[in-house]
Parts: C-alpha cells; sequence; structure tokens
C-alpha cells in the first residue's frame, strides 16, 4: 500500500516528513549528517530553504560550540547586497555591533553573497573560534576569519534572539523527534 505524506499544520509552521535522506552537498564534510531542514516563506511566498549538517546533534545549548553547515537553496531571485543587509540586521539582534565593524562585516558579506536565483544554493562551513568558509553552488566564494561573525551569522538562525523562532525550533529539534521533518516558516521577514 502506498502511503500519502502527512501534513501537520501549526501556526506559522508546516511539517512535512521527509522522504529520504538528502544528498549531502559537495562543501559538507563527510562528517556531517542532516539534522534537520526548514523553509523560509514571506507572505506565503517560498524564500528558501535552509538545512541544517551537524557531525553530533545541536541543541539550544550547544549550537555555537559546534562545527556545522547551514546550506540555503533559494526558491526565487534576490540581491546579494539585499542578503548581505538583511543579515546584518539579524545579527544585531543577538549584540551590540559597532558601526565600524558592521561597515567590515556588511563588506565581507557583499564579497560572498551574489546575487541569486530560483535554485541557487549558498552554504557557510562554521567552525566554533575560528570563523567560516561560504559556498555558492558547492564551490568556494570566501573565507571569513572571524569567531565573533561566525557565531552571530549562524545565530540568525540558531540563536534565542532569531526573528524566526518556529524556525529555529524546526532546525535544533532532534532527528528522532522530527523524524527527519522538514519545516516550512512563514515570518515576517525574509532574509539570507
Amino acid at each position: 500500500m502506498r502511503r500519502r505524506p502527512l501534513l501537520l499544520a501549526m501556526p506559522g509552521l508546516l511539517v512535512l516528513p521527509a522522504h529520504a535522506q538528502r544528498k549531502r552537498p559537495a562543501e559538507v564534510p563527510e562528517a556531517l549528517r542532516l539534522q534537520s531542514e526548514a523553509q523560509m516563506r514571506f507572505f506565503g511566498l517560498r524564500i528558501y530553504d535552509i538545512r541544517l549538517w551537524v557531525s553530533e546533534h545541536v541543541n539550544a545549548d550547544n549550537w555555537s560550540r559546534q562545527t556545522l553547515a547551514l546550506e540555503l537553496e533559494y526558491a526565487r531571485s534576490l540581491s546579494g547586497r539585499e542578503i548581505a543587509k538583511r543579515s546584518l540586521v539579524e545579527m544585531r539582534r543577538q549584540a551590540e555591533i559597532s558601526e565600524e565593524k558592521a561597515q567590515r562585516w556588511l563588506a565581507e558579506m557583499e564579497a560572498a553573497f551574489p546575487d541569486v536565483k530560483a535554485g541557487d544554493r549558498i552554504s557557510g562551513l562554521f567552525e566554533p573560534g575560528r570563523g567560516v568558509q561560504f559556498f555558492v553552488n558547492s564551490q568556494p566564494r570566501r573565507q571569513i576569519a572571524d569567531a565573533e561573525f561566525a557565531r552571530l551569522f549562524s545565530g540568525i538562525w540558531l540563536a534565542t534572539q532569531s526573528s524566526e523562532p518556529g524556525m529555529r525550533e524546526q532546525l535544533l529539534k532532534r532527528p528522532a523527534d522530527s523524524s527527519q521533518a522538514r519545516g516550512e516558516h512563514r515570518g515576517p521577514s525574509s532574509r539570507g
């Protein structure tokens, strides 16, 4: 008997069971496995899918101390400059950032993030205490050797101060809790 996927709707979150293990992108080290995935929507429009790759379970207490990869697959065209600007706004939700540092980080992100179209992927490989390496469609794009930047950038999705708590909750679930579930979040904001 063929089973149909179960669709569970909750406020702001749509959860679908995953059908199979997602193929590991070339830039994600073999030691990392898919923990969870979610979707970002803005006024019903799908903006991107996000996947969290980890070596061991990442949760609300340990995410900033773990090597992990965040993979964003875009569903529509967006300006790299706008992705960078929105990312800085989201990073400032977590910490006070001086104007000098903000301008430096903005320039780094503008260099890291090209304009994207549907199907393009931007991935970040985060190493605590070291920084982040960004990839675009599996090609190395920019390395930022700044541990604070890396923590605040990954915190856009994983920190308590995330503007998308439903997405954060979905990403931090244990695979067994979510059956490797895919979540969809309809947030008030879009970002890169």
